[in-house]
């Protein structure tokens, strides 16, 4: 049985203001994961999750399906993604949507690779798993170059060891979790958000994992992408 791909995309999007359907190379960016779901033949469906009337029918137009609508409590910046995927799962099984394994593909990581997914669901069933994590090596690293504002207003290191690593190779390894998600459909709707506690990682490479959460990085995204196309 064929997983099935959901595409999370609300409307109210504060860091990047409508990011998901802001062009790159003349098309949207949501265009990008759509378009390489369905051509990839993986998947058995591409849903788009959305409260956003304007994001449905972009949507529509590059061939995804949107057979709900995503109810507005669960697409404000409060509301946890977990939330809106445990909504959306239970109401394809509601439609008569057949499949097993659910995977969620952020339109703010256009770069993913199918070649990671399909790995990260075969890492998955092999080790029988609830969730599997996209992730890759991060160098800014809460050990060594990561800093909070203490109460007396100094910088201090967001976690510490007894031994400060001299440089950032010393430090323990850190991973940045990406926006690829693999679930076991039915465990996450029985356990819930309790699954995301024991997340196994799927190492992708940085230049596929490029996560767009600020201008700055939907400027890159779309140097990359539009030269790219040049």
């Amino acid at each position: 049985m064929k997983p099935i791909c959901f595409i999370g995309a609300r409307g109210g999007s504060k860091g990047v203001p409508k990011k998901n359907i802001r062009k790159i190379g003349n098309k949207p960016l949501i265009a990008y994961t759509i378009e390489k779901a369905i051509k990839s033949n993986y998947f058995s469906h591409t849903i788009v999750s959305t409260e956003d009337d304007e994001i449905a029918n972009i949507s529509k137009k590059y061939g995804a399906e949107v057979p709900f609508v995503r109810p507005k409590k669960l697409a404000t910046s409060k509301a946890s993604m977990e939330d809106a995927l445990i909504h959306g799962i239970k109401k394809l099984y509601s439609l008569g949507y057949k499949f097993e394994t659910t995977v969620l593909l952020d339109c703010t990581v256009p770069f993913l690779k199918i070649n990671d997914i399909k790995n990260a669901v075969n890492l998955l069933k092999q080790k029988k798993a609830d969730v599997v994590c996209g992730v890759y090596k991060q160098h800014l690293n809460p050990y060594f170059n990561i800093a909070e504002i203490s109460k007396s207003g100094h910088l201090k290191l967001c976690k510490t060891l007894k031994k400060i690593p001299e440089n950032r190779q010393d430090a323990p390894v850190v991973y940045q979790m990406n926006g690829l998600y693999v679930l076991n459909s039915k465990n996450f709707i029985k356990k819930g958000k309790s699954v995301m506690q024991k997340m196994l990682p799927y190492e992708i490479p940085l230049e596929t994992g490029l996560m767009i959460d600020t201008e700055y990085e939907f400027k890159i995204a779309k140097l990359l992408i539009e030269n790219k196309i040049k």
